[in-house]
């Protein structure tokens, strides 16, 4: 009887030999997602990658099949919803499962599944993909498959950036002239951008191309980093039409023309470029009454794709109308289920005075001496129409006070209402920073429009990964628009919103500074810390990247947490702040378009705040508390606590047991810091949680095992029974896992072996030494067994 491995050996692989694969075409055991990262309190795991059995590629850039082989005595069937659920997301229009003997296939393109002897040959399938995509010019079949540009050691892509670029690349080459794509914010659309151009460059395809983007840091970033293997072909538009170099890159406040200038894309023959591709293109890029859609239409003639991270909503339908329906999706949700972004959690903090709302008395004046008109003020109007000093005051401090409690020199950005806002809160944290601040001056810095080459330089040092201290590079940025997109800035854990949102493509741009993972200097989720109520955008239906967790707190005017709780992100649909919490929705309007007065004689305080969970499956969490979500999954898996200790007593089960909480988001850690019971025995936790059962601590049972079960340690030697004594003092200190008999991973030793290597096992003897005093491997983990099982029955 074959295990899979042993199919896979044996069967599969001569058979896809016989049929003509060879090595290259076949990627053995490939896994093309990391998995889902799951935050565990302090802590994080991953959850499995998908992995394929075989990724069969027509050439080294050009998946075509998935195989999913099973042992030989399962149905050769039995393979072939996994097979057909890989083949969706990589793409495939092929799926196969075996069991080695027989092979069962699934043809997208006819929609039918058959029993087959053997695999087809690669030219089989090409043909059949050929004859489905309409591709029977020979030029063009060789120059959809021209490789993309790989370094050696450098980086890869992933498979949803391989199967966006096939695709576009493919839609060029058969004559559609308007192409969007859709991909998350951090899952790499400029990179993909850059193979496109390659692809189509390096054919000749396209001779002449333009990047457009509506920032210079979008600009630069991608010319300079991402597109410089291009070389001397590259030019930035600016000033000057230049006409000598092959791939352009331009801003369009640089080539649009304006009351003082003619427009210099017109400088260029409107057949000049062959193609455009417009970064963040939802950024207003074809409105009809937008300057972008002069461009795209005085080089009509050229191929447009659009790039954009935001699924089509009523505020981006424009984009969507003049490029057409994307001819691929990579959503947020996507890339965090997947593992390559980073998941989230959310707190949200209101203040007192976004609570209630603020009404001047009549004739108040403000800073400055003029009328503060008499009218209701809310979220809405704060820092846009009314500057409340002691609001900003408050926040400061609150967000002082979180960096405190978790990592002061976490990256943070902090998004503001204006440039001026952006400046009074960087005030306010430097003040409250005034420890660090002393010796580190740009600790937090304000990085907007009006700052320029300072302003620059401050975000390079910002984004640089390995400038992660306060004498490198400022820890906090404070900004208002500047930062919202575009902007590569992996190690960023913490994104505050301090103005109030309404468009969900902001929302999501916003987001997405902070969703880059940064495995080498684990910075693998990140926290939203929401002042104005923005992250009532989580409960739109179209919204498509739940956080893993929400908190909620109040506080005091001084800043002083007053009360916590957790929510689930499932009630956040049903909470519905009124006006008087955080305003009316409003359409932003510009710095200079309202007279602004000057508050500095109100009080103002934080009176709530609330965090949100996502389970790491994914679901809502339905209860309010960690503790209560614990009781819940113990009370699912065990009918009373007896159960519960039978299969504790059994180390491999309770191994697995460990292992399964922790998968379902419950750790022991977290669940003794939520309990405020650190010394608790890990049984007696849970069993108090999920049955309102006894606490015991880990001492306590230790002096109960030597009490009663004195005949038990008196058997072993006394250098055996100094031994079972470390051993115990070390459960005493860490917990049942540190005599755990189990491996825990294959071909690893069981942790009560490992700890021989520890002091001050170690200053004893050597493991092997110890392990003889026991009679050998044997009998040293069954009196291991033994101490665990008398720790919990002492009777």
């Amino acid at each position: 009887m074959l295990n899979e491995a042993d199919t896979c050996r044996r069967y599969v692989l001569p058979k896809l030999y016989n049929s003509g694969w060879v090595d290259d075409q076949i990627n053995e055991q490939f896994y093309f997602t990391d998995g889902r990262i799951v935050v565990v309190g302090k802590k994080h795991f991953r959850k499995p990658g998908k992995k394929a059995d075989y990724l069969l590629r027509y050439t080294t850039d050009f998946p075509i099949a998935v195989v999913e082989a099973k042992a030989d005595f399962k149905s050769a069937g039995d393979g072939m919803q996994q097979a057909k659920e890989y083949a969706q997301i990589l793409g495939l229009s092929f799926a196969y499962s075996t069991n080695g003997k027989e092979i069962e296939e699934y043809d997208f393109i006819s929609g039918k599944q058959s029993s087959i002897q053997d695999f087809p040959d690669p030219s089989a399938l090409w043909e059949k993909l050929k004859n489905k995509e309409g591709i029977s010019d020979a030029q063009v079949e060789k120059d959809i498959l021209f490789p993309f540009f790989r370094e050696i050691g450098g980086k890869q892509p992933r498979y949803y950036q391989e199967l966006a670029i096939n695709r576009a690349v493919t839609e060029v080459l058969k004559g559609n002239k308007r192409i969007l794509m859709t991909m998350a914010t951090g899952t790499g659309k400029t990179f993909v951008a850059f193979q496109i151009i390659w692809k189509l460059w390096k054919t000749r395809r396209k001779k002449r191309i333009l990047f457009l983007a509506d920032r210079n840091i979008l600009v630069d970033q991608a010319k300079d980093k991402t597109f410089s293997p291009i070389g001397d072909a590259l030019w930035k538009i600016q000033g000057e039409a230049n006409k000598s170099r092959e791939v352009y890159f331009a801003i369009y406040q640089a080539i649009c023309g304006d009351d003082t200038r003619s427009a210099l894309y017109k400088e260029y023959s409107k057949d000049f470029f062959d193609l455009i591709i417009v970064d963040e293109c939802h950024r207003g890029s074809a409105k009809d009454e937008s300057r972008w859609r002069e461009v795209l239409e005085y080089f009509e003639g050229a191929t447009q794709i659009g790039l954009t991270a935001t699924p089509k909503r009523s505020d981006n339908i424009d984009t969507y109308k003049y490029f057409g329906s994307p001819i691929y999706i990579y959503k947020l949700k996507d890339g965090i289920e997947d593992g390559f972004l980073a998941p989230y959690q959310v707190w949200r903090v209101v203040t007192d005075i976004d609570a209630t709302g603020f009404r001047p008395n009549k004739g108040m004046l403000d800073r400055y001496g003029n009328e503060i008109p008499d009218k209701e003020y809310s979220t809405k109007d704060f820092e846009r129409v009314v500057a409340l000093k002691s609001r900003t005051l408050a926040i400061a401090k609150h967000l002082t006070a979180y960096l405190k409690q978790t990592d002061r020199y976490a990256k943070t950005i902090v998004f503001c209402v204006d440039q001026e806002h952006a400046d009074e809160i960087r005030k306010a944290i430097n003040n409250f920073n005034s420890d660090i601040t002393k010796d580190y001056p740009n600790y937090c810095a304000r990085v907007v429009s009006d700052e320029g080459d300072i302003g620059r330089n401050y975000l390079d040092d910002f984004q640089d990964p390995e400038k992660d201290t306060p004498d490198k590079s400022p820890i906090i940025l404070t900004t208002s628009q500047m930062l919202t997109t575009g902007v590569d800035a992996p190690m960023c854990k913490n994104i505050v919103l301090l103005k109030p949102i309404n468009s969900m493509t902001d929302f999501k741009q916003i987001i997405g500074r902070g969703t880059r993972l940064f495995t080498d200097k684990d910075k693998l989720w990140f926290t939203i810390l929401d002042y104005t109520g923005a992250t009532r955008l989580f409960s739109d239906p179209e919204f498509d990247g739940d956080p893993e967790y929400i908190n909620e707190e109040e506080i005091d005017s001084e800043g002083n947490v007053i009360e916590e709780k957790e929510t689930s992100v499932a009630e956040t649909e049903e909470i519905s702040y009124s006006a008087s919490a955080f305003g009316q929705i409003y359409e932003e309007a510009s710095e200079t378009d309202i007279k602004k007065f000057y508050v500095d004689t109100i009080p103002v305080g934080i009176i709530h705040e609330v965090e949100y969970q996502l389970g790491p499956d994914g679901k809502k969490l339905e209860l309010k508390k960690f503790t209560d979500y614990t009781r819940v999954v113990i009370r699912q898996l065990f009918k009373n606590a007896d159960e519960l200790k039978n299969i504790w007593l059994d180390p491999e089960k309770r191994w697995q047991l460990i292992h399964e909480l922790i998968e379902k988001g419950i750790s022991i850690e977290l669940l003794q810091e939520t309990t405020k019971q650190p010394e608790a025995d890990s049984l007696d936790l849970l069993v108090y949680v999920a049955f309102n059962g006894p606490i015991k601590s880990r001492r306590e049972r230790v002096a109960e095992l030597k009490t009663f079960k004195k005949s038990f340690l008196e058997k072993y030697s006394p250098q055996a029974r100094k031994i079972i004594d470390i051993l115990l003092e070390k459960y005493a200190d860490h917990g049942i896992e540190e005599l755990s008999s189990v491996s825990q991973e294959e071909n690893e030793l069981p942790p009560a072996i490992q700890i021989l290597d520890v002091e001050p096992l170690a200053n004893v003897g050597t493991p092997i030494e110890i392990i003889e005093l026991f009679g050998g491997k044997e009998g040293y983990l069954k009196a291991i067994e033994q101490v665990q099982k008398y720790l919990y029955i002492n009777q």
